[in-house]
């Protein structure tokens, strides 16, 4: 996600980190790329003026031209006033004062509302909620039995009935909950093709009925500033708590999410990063601003590696690095585990600047294709081809392509990036020896070696 935006912005803060002092020239130039990067993004205009105002104010001013590395302290600013542009602190669902939280999903067709309905019951599933699932989309054919499919595969309550209105049905929903000890409550609601007042004055009135803790607007971040209109538009007709953007695993630019927090004020809570059951997460500002600008973000890689990564099997490999015996077959097992994770792609860029991942590493795509491929040729090869890989000469690797069903290619680049990382784990060994690797290890969470 943002990998457009993210390239640009870092490599011209990079030019800004080279430099031992900095003129108001400097500044201009950096403000004018950063301003281009933005506007590339899909970002409100009149957000990026006010943002790249902000910079100039602060970068121009005692705190980095009296500083003795200027270009950090700009660095610094601007991850700050991106966090801020995003929101500042976290999304959270408002708690109810009495009786089971009532969520209401609001948007527009093909925004992912519905599924993105039952990936929040399962989100709170994992806290230790007991959720039901409300189909309150009485027109879109097909909508409330998706909604009881999806309900039924997270193990979550379902409640429908096509006979009632919208605003009975949740009504209905709602005092089920309440009798069956139900909580949260989640409803979907309809959507359209496009915004109409009988949308908005049906929404008005399921919401003036249930008085739910929160109204959130789900959004698919790809629209871009189409998703910001949207935002400002139901925002304004029925008053919506937070917004949910949806897709944003496949939004390039990352305009929808650093412009629809200023200009509707609503906070965005959650982000849709994949179309698995549990690809939502919950947003923080500053953890996007960091993946951004290339510092990593070290907290939601660990949070996802502790809900992942078997502990046993992490430590059992950890002493296999350090005595430098990770062989393809080790390989071939972490790879599962990250897949457990996430993407690859994804977990490398939560990872900072200058971590040594090499270049290959960033390349390798883990899609269910690729892996499939990886496992083929790892399987083709014998014992102690897999131990020693040093040993897989040209006609042993025509071997493996033709057992994989692949070709000598795809085996040399298996093969280089097994190398390199090897060569990653052989630095982590010579940490230890050094006694730093406790240290990164404390850093990351016992247990987590990534």
């Amino acid at each position: 996600m943002f990998s457009g935006l993210a390239e640009k912005l870092q490599s011209t803060l990079r030019q800004l980190r080279g430099k031992g002092k900095l003129s108001e020239k400097d500044v201009d130039a950096a403000m004018r790329e950063i301003r281009l990067a933005l506007l590339e993004a899909d970002v409100n205009f009149k957000v990026v003026k006010d943002f790249i105002t902000a910079i100039r104010e602060r970068a121009v001013g005692h705190e980095v031209m009296g500083s003795l590395t200027p270009g950090q302290q700009v660095v610094k600013i601007v991850n700050e006033e991106l966090t801020k542009l995003m929101g500042d602190k976290a999304g959270v669902l408002s708690a109810a004062r009495k009786g089971p939280q009532v969520i209401m999903l609001v948007g527009l067709q093909g925004s992912g509302k519905t599924s993105t309905a039952a990936k929040l019951a399962a989100f709170l599933q994992r806290s230790g909620k007991k959720p039901l699932l409300v189909a309150a989309d009485i027109y879109r054919p097909g909508a409330a039995r998706q909604l009881e499919i999806l309900s039924e595969k997270i193990g979550a309550a379902f409640y429908g009935n096509l006979a009632d209105n919208p605003t009975q049905i949740c009504r209905a929903g709602a005092a089920w909950a309440e009798k069956e000890s139900f909580d949260p409550v989640i409803l979907d609601t309809a959507g359209r093709l496009h915004l109409d007042r009988q949308m908005m004055d049906e929404l008005v009135a399921i919401k003036k009925t249930v008085s739910p803790t929160d109204v959130l607007l789900v959004v698919d971040a790809m629209t871009g500033q189409d998703a910001v209109n949207a935002a400002s538009a139901f925002n304004e007709a029925v008053g919506i708590s937070g917004i949910i953007l949806t897709k944003l695993d496949g939004d390039t630019r990352g305009g929808a999410a650093l412009s629809v927090r200023a200009v509707t004020g609503c906070p965005i809570k959650f982000i849709g990063v994949g179309e698995k059951i549990d690809q939502l997460e919950p947003f923080y500002p500053d953890r996007m601003a960091s993946r951004i600008l290339g510092m990593g973000d070290m907290l939601s890689l660990i949070e996802k590696a502790e809900a992942a990564v078997d502990r046993s099997k992490a430590r059992e490999l950890e002493q296999k690095l350090l005595r430098q015996q990770f062989t393809l077959d080790d390989f071939k097992d972490q790879l599962v585990q990250l897949r457990s994770i996430g993407s690859l792609e994804d977990i490398l860029n939560m990872l900072p600047e200058g971590t040594g991942i090499p270049k290959e590493m960033r390349q390798m795509s883990l899609n269910e294709t690729n892996f499939k491929r990886i496992e083929a040729i790892i399987g083709s090869m014998t014992k102690k081809e897999k131990i020693d890989p040093s040993i897989i000469n040209g006609s042993r690797r025509r071997r493996i392509a033709m057992g994989s069903g692949t070709n000598v290619q795809e085996v040399n680049r298996l093969l280089n990036q097994f190398a390199q990382m090897q060569k990653m784990f052989k630095q982590m060994g010579s940490l230890e020896q050094k006694g730093q690797f406790k240290k990164l290890k404390k850093k990351m969470k016992k247990g987590f070696l990534f």
